[in-house]
């Protein structure tokens, strides 16, 4: 689409937005709306109030429903063994808690991962 397309397509979009404005900004509800928010935030300033205060006054279970879920924690994970492999071929021994370590990846690469996992001491 080239910019000038691009440009009048937002434009129209700009002028649609500005007519709902216009029509919104007329309409009784929204005056009343906005009638109401001013005099219930007025009267909450002149008695030191906040949205807060109100939900708890109204409504005091609210704050134990909508905080129990983030309470919610996962277990822990389970701490990894360590394992022991001794090669048979050189006697060469190594410690590790996964299968990332170097060595082993060369060893199950050479023997086969069945083999060597065969050699575990502990």
């Amino acid at each position: 689409m080239s910019r000038l397309a691009e440009f009048r397509q937002l434009e129209q979009k700009l002028a649609a937005q500005l007519a709902e404005l216009e029509a919104m900004k007329g309409s009784s509800e929204l005056q009343k709306e906005i009638e109401f928010e001013t005099k219930l935030r007025d009267l909450l300033s002149k008695y030191g109030y906040n949205l807060r205060d109100i939900i708890n006054i109204l409504d005091p279970q609210s704050n134990r429903r909508s905080a129990a879920p983030a309470v919610a924690e996962k277990a822990p994970r389970r701490a990894r063994q360590v394992k022991q492999y001794e090669n048979p071929h050189n006697g060469e021994v190594i410690e590790t808690k996964g299968g990332n370590h170097r060595l082993l990846k060369e060893w199950k690469a050479k023997y086969g991962a069945n083999e060597v996992e065969g050699w575990v001491t502990r």
